[in-house]
């Protein structure tokens, strides 16, 4: 006898999902991108009191042609590779130490993810004392710590640098963030068969060689699955930078924070260009993941 399906039922249950996501995901991201090819740059265009053209990707190119976006764009480069280089060799660190049988784990494990429950914005407000730019006598936080112990040679302007100060707010970030990935990588060590250990080493495999042909490999959907969820969310950093930093801070301008600036002097055109291009930015990096995902499961 043949089953006959019945769509009915299911597009019923799912109508409000798809209707609330079509209207507040896609609907404003379509409304983002029509404003990013306005000349929407006043508050009386904002309001409605002036009229507003289309330019095209008139914004783009002058966003991209900006000295000032460039820097803000170079900010955010290193941020992301000083972010995911710390998050992952320590969260991985971490996980390998805690995959060997060590008293007290429970405790150890509570330690390394109590940082990712504190807000980016508490933290921040600690970090900024704890990466205070002022050295000498006037020293704080870090670099009074440096001063007391000696190491005078290590104090620094930290976030005020201007080369490299967006690199100093990597490191509360990194704290913040380092458990979680640990928390991937150990469920990734516990998640291998202990059959895989044991025939590893009847084969006569030394442990760093049971690391590396054996369970490094097996965790490379966790690695994979750690780069695209840290490295979207470094894309979109601006709590944490705006809680120690502020806007007017050139040295730790990245694409979020000229976002916010724009944004309040009703600048929406630009604002929703800036935005547009931090979800291209995003899709490049998640799409393929997905991608190659979906094809993974296709295959089994």
């Amino acid at each position: 006898m043949k089953t006959v399906k019945r769509w009915g039922p299911p597009l019923l249950l799912l109508a409000p999902s798809i209707v609330l996501i079509a209207v507040f995901v896609y609907g404003l991201l379509a409304v983002n991108f029509s404003t990013s090819f306005s000349d929407n740059h006043s508050i009386a265009q904002a309001t409605g009191r002036a009229p507003t053209t289309f330019v095209g990707l008139q914004n783009y190119l002058d966003l991209l042609g900006s000295e000032d976006f460039q820097h803000s764009l170079k900010n955010l480069v290193l941020y992301t590779a000083v972010f995911l280089v710390g998050t992952m060799a320590i969260g991985f660190l971490w996980a390998w130490l805690l995959d060997r049988p060590v008293r007290g784990e429970g405790i150890f494990r509570s330690i390394y993810l109590f940082p990712m429950a504190v807000s980016f914005v508490a933290s921040g407000v600690v970090w900024r004392w704890l990466l205070n730019s002022n050295q000498g006598e006037r020293a704080l936080g870090l670099n009074r710590l440096f001063q007391t112990i000696g190491l005078d040679f290590l104090q620094n302007p930290w976030w005020n640098n201007v080369t490299w100060g967006i690199a100093a707010i990597a490191i509360p970030a990194i704290w913040q963030l380092s458990g979680y990935v640990m928390a991937l990588f150990l469920a990734g060590f516990r998640g291998i068969p202990d059959e895989l250990r044991e025939a590893g080493r009847i084969d006569g495999a030394s442990e760093w060689q049971l690391y590396r042909h054996v369970l490094f490999p097996q965790l490379s959907p966790v690695a994979l699955s750690a780069l695209i969820i840290i490295g979207h969310m470094s894309l979109k950093a601006f709590d944490l930078i705006m809680s120690i930093s502020s806007p007017a801070n050139y040295q730790t301008k990245v694409p979020a924070v000229d976002m916010y600036v724009f944004k309040s002097s009703f600048d929406y055109a630009n604002a929703a260009a800036v935005g547009a291009i931090l979800l291209i930015i995003v899709a490049v990096l998640v799409v393929p993941y997905l991608v190659h995902t979906s094809r993974k499961d296709r295959g089994r």
